[in-house]
């Protein structure tokens, strides 16, 4: 596994197709949930317990199988955005982009047909990922009751989405899906003394917080890390950077104004007042911890969903992105003191920290009251609509198009006859009256 996911991560940081790497993840995910299923012990503890609903994270399909197998209603929350995986929300091409691609909700006719051909791929690919557990389910459901693992996505109670349309562009919901963006937050605490310390010698200048998640902060090449501390070294503000110290080039003398750590407090750090901008890779959490403090940010996305998140970033006003495989010392410099000085940022993701902390329910309380209605209600039959039991040809009305085509089409046909027969008629008509 390790293996895999490091290939894959360097694969996503040279800038190549990350889809093959993807694929092999989820072939180990679905081995290792052969052996999970195949432990009696521990699926028979799982059975004891009697649980009244299975909470299943949707990034691993196993959690789905394992719900299945016990039995059980389960709810599925999903950690990133709307758009990495189809469970049965309308998504009109004409205004929702689709997962992977680097549109707005502002699409031009190109635009619609560049999104509607990004839809067949993404399909396509969904199709793939979902196969790779076909052999799992076949070893560990009886023929006759094996479940089809995309008609386990639409047989959640209840969707948890980590995202908000304070960051996300709007589209239709279903009422069984509910946006928890934000969930991640707990009440803010003292930054450290020493990284307080720090911050103080940058008086009105503040600081810039820069952090790439747990994955990439120990895949960044060195090469990258040296464009990064250059330009970083000509800010006039603070800058700590979370980054392993076991990593850091041995040829390279850390700036004064560039601290690093191993571990920091981000959201303690976003909550700072003297922050002025969040250098970031585009991760989900990252992003919504950065919107909720109203930080603008720079990102440099590398694999998964960081593309997308940024974009959205881009197209909303909170930020700039910048391709991490593209990046010299002078454009990141220009950029994070761009970001830094152009107000306009700051005033953008402030008023959507304002949309999202101004909500009638926090998203702890809108999670928590969902899922007591769930076990009250026992299901959410009433929230899922007709839609998830119609074949694909009924749901898109291809039978009712049929039908009129052919409704049309025969009307044509038997129009032309008529007109055909009363042509050779008037013909002989006046045939006859001339002799």
């Amino acid at each position: 596994m390790t293996k895999h996911f490091n290939s894959y991560i360097e694969t996503a940081l040279d800038g190549r197709d990350e889809f093959e790497g993807i694929l092999k993840l989820m072939e180990i995910f679905g081995i290792q949930c052969h052996y999970l299923l195949s432990r009696k012990d521990i699926m028979d503890s799982l059975k004891n317990e009697n649980f009244d609903l299975v909470f299943v994270e949707a990034f691993d399909f196993c959690s789905f199988l394992i719900a299945e197998k016990l039995v059980k209603p389960f709810v599925a929350i999903l950690p990133t955005r709307l758009g990495s995986l189809e469970f049965g929300l309308p998504s009109p091409l004409s205004y929702v982009p689709v997962f992977h691609s680097l549109l707005t909700d502002h699409m031009d006719f190109w635009g619609r047909v560049k999104n509607l051909l990004m839809f067949f791929s993404f399909s396509r690919n969904q199709w793939d990922l979902l196969s790779t557990f076909d052999n799992t389910i076949k070893e560990h459901f009886p023929e006759g009751s094996r479940p089809v693992l995309s008609h386990l996505l639409l047989k959640a109670e209840l969707w948890f989405v980590n995202s908000d349309f304070a960051f996300d562009f709007a589209r239709p919901l279903l009422p069984n899906t509910v946006y928890v963006g934000g969930l991640m937050e707990k009440p803010i605490k003292p930054v450290p003394q020493d990284l307080e310390n720090f911050i103080a010698n940058f008086g009105d200048a503040g600081f810039v917080l820069v952090a790439f998640g747990s994955t990439l902060n120990t895949h960044q090449s060195q090469e990258v890390l040296k464009k990064m501390h250059s330009a970083f070294s000509h800010l006039p503000q603070g800058v700590i950077w979370k980054c392993q110290s076991s990593h850091w080039p041995k040829d390279v003398r850390l700036a004064t104004n560039v601290k690093i750590v191993d571990w920091l407090p981000q959201s303690d750090l976003l909550a700072h007042p003297s922050i002025r901008l969040f250098v970031t890779h585009g991760g989900q959490n990252s992003v919504m911890e950065a919107i909720w403090h109203g930080v603008p940010m720079v990102g440099l996305p590398v694999n998964g969903d960081q593309h997308g998140n940024m974009v959205r970033v881009v197209a909303k006003n909170y930020g700039v992105s910048i391709q991490l495989n593209q990046v010299t010392a002078d454009t990141l410099t220009l950029t994070l003191k761009q970001v830094i000085e152009d107000k306009r940022y700051k005033s953008a993701v402030a008023a959507a920290s304002v949309i999202l902390r101004s909500q009638p329910l926090s998203p702890t309380q809108r999670l928590v009251g969902w899922i007591d209605h769930i076990l009250q209600t026992r299901g959410a039959a009433h929230l899922k609509p007709y839609a998830f039991q119609q074949p694909w040809h009924e749901q898109y009305l291809i039978d009712v198009f049929v039908f009129l085509l052919g409704l049309t089409l025969g009307t044509v046909w038997l129009c032309g006859k008529l007109l055909g027969v009363m042509a050779r008629w008037l013909r002989g008509a006046r045939k006859v009256k001339k002799t």
